[in-house]
């Protein structure tokens, strides 16, 4: 079962569409607070998440607070900037898959400190923007789960 974290996630949308995946995928969804919309069941109701309750879900409080949770598992810093391509890692059970916001990205001072554990998704560079968080999510999931015979 793989682990999926979003850092201050900004829109209800993406993490409803990543929270499905978690469900459909048997994987762990992970969100670090902040949190830049309403995480009020009302909201995600509106928003048309019908399926929450069925969410492996861990809230952690903040990024501190995460980073002493994961500081023993092996996990992926997902993110633009580096060589190191998602298809090159051997992904296995129970790591961690950690995107960051869908306008800043990842903190730089975390970047920095893991810097050996940062892959990135190729794309080029025709637009100054990066792929969905969600479809970057799904893209990076399916490998680690293909890698391990899709076993869940």
């Amino acid at each position: 079962m793989f682990n999926i974290v979003l850092l201050s996630p900004e829109y209800p949308g993406n993490v409803g569409n990543i929270g499905r995946t978690s469900v459909l995928t048997e994987s762990n969804l992970h969100l670090v607070r902040p949190f830049k919309f309403d995480f009020s069941d009302k909201a995600l109701k509106k928003a048309g998440i019908d399926y929450w309750n069925k969410v492996d879900l861990t809230i952690h409080d903040s990024m501190d607070e995460f980073l002493e949770f994961i500081k023993d598992k092996n996990f992926y810093l997902v993110e633009t900037g580096t060589d190191k391509k998602y298809s090159d890692v051997e992904f296995k059970d129970g790591d961690y898959l950690i995107f960051g916001r869908e306008k800043e990205g990842i903190n730089q001072a975390i970047l920095d400190k893991y810097n050996e554990k940062i892959i990135t998704i190729p794309m080029t560079k025709k637009i100054d923007r990066s792929l969905n968080l969600a479809n970057s999510v799904t893209i990076v999931l399916y490998e680690a789960l293909r890698q391990n015979n899709f076993n869940f």
